[in-house]
């Protein structure tokens, strides 16, 4: 080849790779602009609760059972056909006895048809009652599965109206994984529903950071011939997968409230997991990343199209967000989802008599705070009750020795059914100033409002409802469950 046929060769070479490089800048950039769309694109979508009416199957009707032929009657025979030609006008002898014996063979002969016809035509109203009668039983029968399947769906309804966990839990669980993740995030999701507290419990799993690209842009390099990547900067890639994280957690809240069609729901607890693999060990973990609390109130007052992410959850909501989650530094959840999860709370026997658990709600005030201290000292911390009317509304002190992460709680234990005012939480708050604790630790019975979930955010206080203390004795070998008394 020539000299010039290889210039000419080699001067064709940029503008491929040139073109290269600016479909892979672009294809980043797209994809940069996907991960910051995702709430807006969740808001773009009307989201609704399931009516659970909609659910009941049509009714459906026995496909019909009489054969088309079986319909109609079929028409006997008539004489005329069977009548033999009379003798003509000239009559041969013995014509007069021919006739005759023929005339007698065709009435054997219509009298045979008209039997055949008989019997025929009871053996075709005999299989059309029999067809009817089937289809009757069969009609019954789907008339009875329909109503069975109309029956269950209202048992469903009426158990979701009733904050009943499980059914909840279920119809939450449903609305949620219909909801497609968008750039193929992983769709691992875990509800519980908190009836004490009207508080659903998500936990969700969220991409790491590889999602965002490690490539700003892509530029031709000429010297070597070859497209190059040019990196982004490390901040960059920090801040950009915050902001995913925010918009994750928005959208896992507007996607909470929006399908509660019940009303059943007043709060709820968003802990956003990771699963990856930790390099020091090879173990796979699944730290989190992001948690925050939010109450109906608050979400319904935001502007979700107008606000930025990361403030709204860390300002508004108080998250606690991992300061690396390059590194799956884990953020302590608001709640864990053990103390929501119903499978963590052992159901309660029809037949309460032979569940030899102790009911707490028998217990009195005293030997219910005890519960509560021997609770705590089983979960590794040291603790020290107070005499009644010493406690300056302290039922008791708990020690954590852990560094950073512990420090003095101070406790109480409220045995209660009714649900916990907000004035007993925020007298809580005012007992940790007062003495100078790390944290307020309120265990109840019963469950706490809304009210109670929002003052307590972005503060060191720490709410333990029914729920989360049977889990929390299951989980420390505590036999215990809670029965309303008889009223």
């Amino acid at each position: 080849m020539g000299r010039s046929a290889e210039g000419h060769a080699r001067s064709d070479r940029p503008p491929g790779r040139t073109a290269e490089a600016a479909q892979r800048t672009a294809a980043v950039t797209d994809h940069v602009r996907e991960l910051g769309n995702v709430l807006a694109d969740a808001l773009a979508i009307d989201v609704h609760g399931t009516d659970l009416q909609t659910l009941k199957r049509a009714s459906r009707r026995a496909p019909p059972a009489v054969p088309a032929a079986d319909l109609t009657a079929r028409p006997g025979p008539v004489w005329d056909a069977f009548l033999p030609q009379p003798p003509g006008r000239f009559r041969w002898w013995g014509a007069e006895r021919r006739y005759a014996r023929r005339l007698a063979a065709a009435e054997d002969r219509f009298a045979e048809a008209i039997e055949r016809h008989r019997t025929a035509e009871q053996s075709r109203r005999d299989r059309v009652a029999r067809a009817m009668r089937e289809q009757v039983e069969q009609q019954r029968r789907l008339d009875e599965a329909t109503a069975e399947q109309h029956a269950r769906v209202d048992a469903y309804q009426r158990a979701v109206e009733n904050h009943d966990r499980a059914a909840v839990t279920r119809y939450f669980a449903k609305a949620l994984e219909r909801v497609a993740e968008p750039l193929n995030f992983p769709r691992r999701r875990r509800v519980g529903y908190v009836p004490e507290s009207t508080l659903l419990a998500i936990e969700w799993d969220l991409p790491d950071m590889s999602v965002v690209p490690a490539e700003a842009s892509y530029r031709y390099d000429r010297v070597a011939d070859t497209v190059v990547a040019e990196p982004r900067p490390e901040k960059e890639v920090r801040l950009l997968y915050q902001q995913l994280v925010a918009q994750l957690a928005l959208r896992a809240l507007h996607l909470a409230f929006g399908s509660d069609r019940y009303g059943v729901v007043d709060t709820v607890v968003f802990n956003g997991m990771v699963e990856s693999v930790d390099l020091p060990t090879g173990q796979t973990v699944r730290p989190c990343l992001i948690t925050l609390r939010a109450t109906r109130e608050q979400f319904q007052a935001l502007v979700l199209d107008q606000l930025d992410p990361v403030a709204c959850v860390r300002h508004y909501f108080a998250a606690e967000v991992s300061r690396h989650p390059e590194e799956l530094q884990p953020v302590e959840p608001v709640l864990d989802f053990d103390l929501a999860d119903p499978r963590t709370v052992e159901p309660i026997d029809v037949l309460s008599e032979i569940d030899s658990r102790p009911n707490l709600l028998d217990l009195s005030p005293e030997s219910f705070e005890h519960l509560v201290q021997n609770l705590l000292t089983r979960m590794g911390l040291e603790t020290r009750l107070f005499r009644l009317g010493t406690d300056g509304g302290i039922d008791c002190v708990a020690y954590d020795p852990r560094p950073i992460t512990g420090g003095k709680f101070v406790v109480q234990a409220k045995l209660w059914t009714r649900t916990v005012p907000p004035s007993a939480v925020r007298d809580l708050f005012g007992t940790v100033i007062d003495a100078g604790a790390t944290k307020g630790i309120l265990i109840t019975t019963s469950g706490f409002g809304p009210t109670s979930y929002q003052f307590a955010t972005g503060k060191p206080l720490q709410l333990i409802d029914g729920t989360a203390l049977l889990s929390l004795c299951h989980l420390h070998n505590i036999p215990a469950r809670i029965i309303p008394r008889a009223s």
